[in-house]
Parts: structure tokens; sequence; C-alpha cells
């Protein structure tokens, strides 16, 4: 197993609706490395997952409410993405919160498909390089981000990834990233 990520706090922000790969892929990437993972959510309970944005896939236990934790708890974000998750993220203000903090924290943070909506919500794209699914693309823009079309973009803290297939890069750039 490798160590890069030894002694490091990863929160992964997901609620109700998460894309389950977009959560089990990442974490299992961290927690490979050394780190310890933590899903953070909106309440206390379970998150239900989803396959494809349609099928209902597993439930994850939620580790520790938003509401309760600050960016000092951890050492890197994780925001998955599926259309539902991102959706309940951006209308909870502890969410919008948490993540605006983390970002201009200078801290890592990965993001995938339509987890870019919770960051324009929290006011952090502007000026920003990422990517992202295509119908989250004129949100960003419209944010002041810029937005490219490749699997992996990393600016500053920032890493991006467009969807699900391109989990195996995202996976390896956010451990990097995260041994910063």
């Amino acid at each position: 197993m490798a160590t890069s990520l030894n002694g490091r706090r990863v929160a992964i922000l997901a609620a109700d609706g998460v894309e389950q790969v977009e959560l089990v892929e990442p974490r299992k990437a961290v927690t490979d490395a050394g780190a310890t993972a933590e899903v953070v959510s909106l309440e206390p309970g379970e998150i239900q997952a989803m396959n494809g944005d349609i099928d209902k896939a597993d439930k994850f236990t939620v580790d520790r409410v938003v509401k309760d934790v600050t960016v000092d708890d951890f050492d890197a974000l994780v925001l998955p993405g599926g259309t539902m998750n991102p959706d309940n993220l951006r209308a909870d203000e502890n969410a919008v919160r948490f993540v605006r903090e983390f970002v201009t924290s200078g801290k890592p943070v990965g993001v995938i498909c339509h987890g870019p909506w919770t960051l324009v919500e929290a006011d952090v794209v502007r000026g920003r390089t990422l990517t992202s699914y295509p119908s989250v693309r004129t949100d960003i823009r419209n944010a002041g981000g810029t937005v490219v079309d490749q699997e992996v973009v990393i600016d500053g803290n920032l890493t991006s990834s467009r969807n699900p297939d391109d989990l195996p890069a995202f996976c390896a750039a956010i451990v990097t990233a995260f041994a910063g």
C-alpha cells in the first residue's frame, strides 16, 4: 500500500443522489494511499447513492455533518458528482460555506462531473480553469470560470475531471495533489 497520504484527513462532501462510483473510487484511492476519508453530508444517518443518476445504488453512512465541521478538520476535500448531489449541496448554506472556505484556504480540492455546481454556488470559480460534465460548463463560464474539455485539469488547488470515465486519471491526480 502506498503511504503518500499517511496522516491526511480527507472530507468527501456528498448528499443524496451522489454518483456512487464518484464517491467510492476517490475514497478508495485516498485510503489506499494512507489517508483517512470521511463522508460529510447535510444530515446524520445515510445518503442514497445512484448509478447513472437513475438507478438507486448503495447507501453510505455519514461520518460527519457539514454544519459541525470546519476546514481545519481536514487536509483535502473531494466533491463527487451526480446531478442531485451537488444540487442538494448548493442549496445548503453550511455546505456552500464549507466549500468556499476550503477553496479559499488553499487546501487541495478534487471535483468531478456535476460537482462544480457547488463551486459555482460558493463563488470560487471566477478566474479559474476547470473541466466538468458538459451540462455544467455554461454555469462555470457564467460564474467567471474558464472551461476546457480535458480528462484532468489542475488549476492551483483545484483538480477537476469530466465524468466517471476519467476516474483513473482523476484518482491518481488527487492523490498527488493531496500529498502536495
